[in-house]
């Protein structure tokens, strides 16, 4: 486990955690936090061997965002949303699969994070919201992300109202993938990380690259990078274990 100041992350073997851990503020987002988020994405990224990541909050919060003590006492400048930027879109490109494990509040930059992971899954007290603009702020890139995950008529509600919204209307919207009752949700997140993991081969992480590039290419550049990545699946030693499981009748063991 290594200790940052604000958040902490272990690697177990093909699933890395990471914790954000500043629970008496509902884990809100300081300077030094969005310092720690992009030393943690950078160190994730290099590790070839890890599959699946699953970012959490301690206590009751996943996270609030922005940390407004800091805000209102003039300690927050641009460099801020540059760092936190810079860190969402590590974690979204970085060919693993990227889980957020939702509990209670998930606020401004925690929504904001949240949207630049693969898979949403919240405990069904989650709250979900993005009140930037009542600080007069705009939320990030959730401004980019939101309309690709629930349209532009829902996002714009969101955004432009900053009003908070419930897991299960979150989840009727698109917004989220699972909802887990929360006295059980640590042992069926586990359930959904596993689920992940056990298909976690070249041919999703190629996928999930082909997927953010679905609202960016032309469809004969997207042809050409989904040949290209075909490719490089159809060749992995992936691809080999899951011909030999198949023959020998039993499920892969994707490296």
């Amino acid at each position: 486990m290594e200790q940052l100041e604000t958040m902490e992350w272990e690697k177990e073997g093909k699933v890395a955690r990471v914790i954000f851990n500043r629970p008496h503020l509902l884990n809100a987002m300081n300077n030094q936090a969005t310092l720690d988020l992009n030393s943690v994405a950078e160190a994730i990224a290099k590790e070839e061997s890890i599959r699946v990541v699953v970012i959490t909050g301690s206590g009751r919060s996943f996270c609030t965002g922005i940390d407004l003590k800091e805000l209102s006492s003039d300690r927050i400048e641009m460099v801020y949303h540059h760092r936190f930027e810079r860190s969402l879109r590590i974690f979204e490109t970085m060919e693993k699969i990227i889980i957020a494990g939702i509990k209670g509040y998930c606020l401004g930059g925690g929504l904001q994070l949240a949207l630049a992971c693969d898979i949403r899954v919240a405990a069904d007290n989650a709250i979900l919201g993005l009140p930037a603009i009542k600080e007069c702020l705009i939320p990030g890139l959730s401004t980019y992300r939101l309309p690709r995950h629930i349209g532009l008529g829902r996002a714009k509600r969101m955004v432009l109202s900053g009003e908070h919204i419930n897991a299960q209307e979150a989840y009727a919207m698109g917004l989220l993938g699972y909802v887990l009752p929360l006295a059980e949700f640590e042992a069926q997140l586990e359930q959904v990380i596993e689920n992940y993991l056990r298909v976690c081969s070249v041919a999703t992480l190629k996928s999930k690259t082909l997927c953010n590039l679905s609202f960016e290419l032309d469809y004969d550049r997207f042809l050409h990078k989904y040949f290209e990545s075909q490719e490089i699946a159809q060749t992995s030693e992936d691809h080999f274990e899951a011909r030999r499981a198949y023959r020998e009748n039993r499920d892969p063991e994707f490296k």
